[in-house]
């Protein structure tokens, strides 16, 4: 990010979808590249509020206490919520981690709050607008952006995103024939 641009306080990790069991289980969605470091015994998860930018108010932060995977998540016992009711009542939070407890990225790899608000130009300097949101859908990720041309959708692979500018907050793409308006 540019300079003076700072990293939101918590970032989402996870979302509690449902209880599973009797003895207090949830299941947690993992939305995070980096499950192994947030998803461990010990570990302190901030349920959101309903923004999910910050934690709740009326939600006391949950520690791991036990933690297994399942399907395509994980089943985790959090300290003194000791059966289904209690779980229950967690359920449809996201969970927040401080950002100074979040991995470091691998060289190359972006977050996707710093392309929000980022100017996205052309390889020939060309506006195409600024990025309103980051779809993570497969097979990949999308960039809504908005801008002269109205809304455009632009895939976030190698081939058409060449160049992410943290400092001048910039997207640089080489869009194929007919990706723009």
């Amino acid at each position: 990010m540019a300079e003076g641009r700072l990293h939101p306080p918590y970032l989402v990790v996870g979302h509690l979808n449902k209880a599973h069991g009797t003895k207090g289980e949830l299941f947690v969605w993992p939305l995070t590249d980096y499950p192994e470091s947030h998803f461990v015994p010990g570990a302190v998860h901030f349920p959101g509020d309903e923004s999910a930018e910050k934690p709740s108010n009326s939600v006391p932060p949950l520690t791991i206490e036990s933690v297994r995977p399942f399907r395509k998540g994980f089943l985790a016992k959090f300290e003194g919520i000791e059966d289904r009711t209690a779980a229950d009542e967690l359920r449809g939070h996201y969970l927040l981690r401080p950002f100074d407890a979040i991995d470091q990225l691998d060289e190359g790899e972006i977050f996707y709050h710093e392309l929000l608000g980022a100017t996205v130009v052309t390889v020939d300097g060309a506006l195409v607008g600024e990025v309103r949101e980051v779809f993570p859908v497969r097979p990949a990720d999308l960039l809504q952006v908005i801008g002269p041309r109205g809304e455009v959708m632009i895939p976030f692979i190698d081939q058409v995103v060449v160049e992410f500018e943290r400092e001048g907050h910039r997207v640089v793409i080489d869009p194929p024939e007919g990706l723009l308006p």
